[in-house]
């Protein structure tokens, strides 16, 4: 027999899902409608620490074995994960080393949610790992730029040189 691998790749959240979680448990009927998306620590999907703690290692090590071994890849995600990775070179089904099975999750016929498949991506093995673990850096000048500007608005809102903590997605 012959075989081949799938890799289901989930999303890291940043921010505090508890909270959120107990309030509504308090009351599910009442608080189904409750917005919490502009509350302070509202989880929120974390695609770069997805990609380059998860995903590229991923594929590096299980992904790399396979390739060796001369065997298919199938890697599930989410479409807006997949939408922040970037641009990878498409090869033709049968050439391809990975299909990249791209899902969303839609609102049904009944109010319910159903995983739909959006699009298949085909790429060759090295050519994908290449291009997710390469970085890709723009211009000091737009770093320093984007470093400068939140610096100003930390220190506009009161804020000492000692208080400042840079978020990991200035990098």
């Amino acid at each position: 027999m012959d075989f081949g691998a799938v890799e289901v790749q989930a999303v890291y959240i940043s921010g505090n899902i508890r909270r959120a979680f107990e309030h509504y448990m308090q009351n599910p009927k009442e608080h189904i409608t409750s917005d919490w998306s502009r509350e302070r620590n509202y989880p929120r999907p974390d695609y770069l620490s997805s990609s380059r703690k998860r995903l590229a290692p991923q594929l590096l090590y299980k992904g790399g074995i396979l390739h060796t071994w001369g065997k298919k890849q199938a890697v599930v995600l989410h479409r807006a994960f997949f939408n922040t990775l970037p641009l990878m070179p498409e090869v033709d089904e049968t050439e391809a080393e990975i299909v990249w099975l791209i899902y969303d999750l839609n609102r049904g016929n009944q109010e319910q949610y159903q995983l739909t498949l959006y699009r298949k991506v085909y790429t060759l093995f090295e050519a994908a790992l290449s291009r997710l673990a390469t970085p890709q850096p723009g211009a000091i000048q737009n770093f320093l730029l984007n470093l400068q500007s939140r610096l100003n608005a930390k220190l506009t809102n009161g804020d000492t040189l000692s208080d400042i903590t840079l978020p990991s997605d200035i990098l």
